[in-house]
């Protein structure tokens, strides 16, 4: 479960720094000071605002949007109406952010559409990938306990008890599906509406429902 296997493309103005890392969980807790290091190196293409705000010129921000830092949003992106940004995230370059839609802690690749009634929590959503409407990525346990992740005989205690989705590229969510904490899905894969997913989705599948993944079809 490398970082590298499943947020493949470098299509992130953060992605030198999330290369850093073998695992993908062990980025969450850091995300922060990633924005930070990235933003006080930015050129005057991004105006700095107070609390560690950079954005980009050419980003599409309408009314009523809120946004906390650190934060960056990064070229032509798109931040609809009352869209919250609750601090520590990265919007990428063309990316969507929607109506009542809120992030907080997490980092959206380029091209990455969320663009109604989302949550993304603690989690990285990567290159083009989209979220149907009112899905969301949920990132604490009921127990509140740490988040445990399994992939075929492995085990990772990922030692947090905060974690929402890592989500690779191209990847299709349906509407109104939850995942739930310590949720990996890999590049290439889509998710039916109305789930609840949990635990790791290789790449290339379709989840009909969590007991029903079957391959995706080449129809190239």
């Amino acid at each position: 479960m490398l970082t590298r296997d499943i947020l493949k493309t470098n299509n992130s103005i953060a992605d030198s720094f999330i290369k850093e890392y073998n695992y993908p969980y062990e980025i969450i807790p850091n995300i922060k000071d990633i924005i930070i290091k990235i933003g006080n190196t930015l050129n005057n293409d991004y105006i700095k605002k107070e609390d560690n705000i950079w954005i980009h010129k050419t980003a599409n921000i309408s009314n009523n949007v809120e946004i906390h830092g650190p934060c960056i949003i990064d070229e032509y992106a798109e931040l609809r109406h009352n869209a919250f940004i609750r601090g520590s995230a990265i919007i990428g370059k063309h990316a969507v952010f929607g109506n009542s839609c809120e992030i907080k802690n997490s980092i959206l690749y380029d091209k990455v559409q969320i663009p109604h009634f989302s949550y993304i929590g603690d989690s990285i959503i990567g290159y083009k990938s989209h979220f149907g409407a009112s899905s969301l990525t949920s990132n604490l346990k009921s127990n509140k306990t740490n988040i445990i992740i399994k992939e075929d005989n492995n085990t990772y205690d990922t030692k947090l008890n905060k974690m929402g989705s890592i989500i690779g590229d191209n990847v299709e969510i349906g509407c109104g599906t939850i995942l739930n904490p310590g949720t990996i899905i890999y590049s290439n894969t889509q998710v039916y509406p109305l789930l609840s997913i949990r635990g790791v989705i290789k790449e290339n599948k379709i989840v009909k429902n969590i007991n029903n993944i079957v391959e995706k079809e080449n129809r190239s």
